[in-house]
């Protein structure tokens, strides 16, 4: 389920779409589309084993993501992040959040 906002002042069109995703059987990457493209992203899993979660900001490569894990230490991930598109985005195979059976949160900036 995806929620969707969208804020207009002149000049200036803000959109903001909230959801959640849980991935079942088998984890994969998996794609949200929510009729924009998204300027800033970010994915949280909030499941048994933690919070971890990824973030993109606009101007990042495909595949990027700001990465921090339960313990707090962060990276930077290069191949299995998120990547935009005109419509929304896809959130890669990251073992740290992408986790089968555990439920993802997710923020989108427009």
């Amino acid at each position: 389920m995806a929620i969707t906002q969208t804020q207009t002042s002149p000049g200036n069109t803000t959109r903001v779409a909230t959801g959640r995703y849980i991935t079942s059987s088998t984890a994969a990457a998996f794609t949200i589309t929510v009729g924009f493209k998204p300027r800033y992203v970010k994915v949280a899993n909030l499941g048994a084993t933690g919070l971890a979660t990824m973030e993109y900001f606009e101007g990042m490569a495909d595949a990027s993501a700001l990465l921090e894990v339960t313990d707090g230490t962060k990276s930077v991930d290069t191949t299995t992040g998120i990547t935009v598109s005109a419509t929304g985005f896809t959130v890669g195979l990251n073992t740290d959040v992408n986790i089968i059976n555990e439920q993802l949160s997710w923020l989108v900036i427009g």
